[in-house]
């Protein structure tokens, strides 16, 4: 991994602040591409291939909330983001989160972590281009095939529904991050109308396919959030 070249998109208004990360990262294998502002970034993001995008979060246009949750609802894909802000409070951490957000770095920062944390979210996201997503361990462990439309849990072959399949797609793509519903719902459904009902039956039938063989349950609600796997 050290080797592969990834590329990353920092959207930050800070001038000073994106040549600095310029300077750490010149000598990392990484292909480095900037935008300044919020409406230009989410430009950028959707145009171009990333393997991780790193957003602050007030920037001039458009905020980073609104820039996240406008990539979950209208990339073709996941995209890998760390948001970058100087709010340290937990509900801004949690609105991160619950627009889109994989990771969450505050300001001050050490370069050296922001670097550790690009490539793990890279590595996951390479992985994912290969077409198999492996999460967890010993019962917990999960693995997804997105080109054979497979799924195994502690290497048992399980049956999903084409919809089920989806969902379980985008939470282990979201890990460990919790998912909101609505976020769901737009990625799966796009801008077809999906009733609360509906994706609460879907849950069902994707519980009991991934979690009634097993003594442990992998997929939780996070109370005014949404869903995530406990791995």
């Amino acid at each position: 991994m050290t080797k592969a070249t990834i590329k990353v998109l920092i959207v930050e208004d800070n001038s000073s602040l994106a040549s600095n990360i310029a300077s750490y990262f010149s000598d990392k294998s990484v292909d480095l591409d900037f935008a300044y502002d919020g409406q230009h970034g989410l430009e950028r993001a959707l145009e171009d291939y990333f393997d991780c995008v790193v957003l602050d979060i007030n920037l001039p246009k458009c905020d980073g909330f609104t820039v996240c949750k406008l990539l979950r609802e209208r990339a073709g894909r996941h995209i890998p983001v760390i948001m970058l802000t100087a709010r340290d409070a937990l509900h801004d951490k949690l609105d991160g989160f619950a627009s889109g957000a994989d990771d969450y770095l505050t300001k001050p920062f050490a370069l050296e972590e922001l670097w550790v944390r690009c490539l793990a979210l890279a590595k996951r996201h390479l992985l994912n281009a290969s077409h198999t997503l492996k999460l967890g361990e010993g019962e917990k462990a999960i693995s997804l095939n997105a080109q054979t439309q497979t799924v195994t849990r502690n290497e048992r072959l399980l049956t999903l529904p084409p919809i089920g399949f989806k969902i379980l797609q985008c939470l282990i793509e979201a890990h460990p991050r919790a998912i909101t519903k609505s976020e769901l719902i737009s990625r799966i459904w796009g801008d077809e109308e999906c009733d609360p009902e509906t994706l609460r039956s879907h849950l069902y039938q994707l519980r009991k396919a991934i979690d009634k063989p097993f003594s442990q349950p992998i997929i939780k609600t996070i109370h005014g959030i949404g869903l995530a796997l406990d791995l």
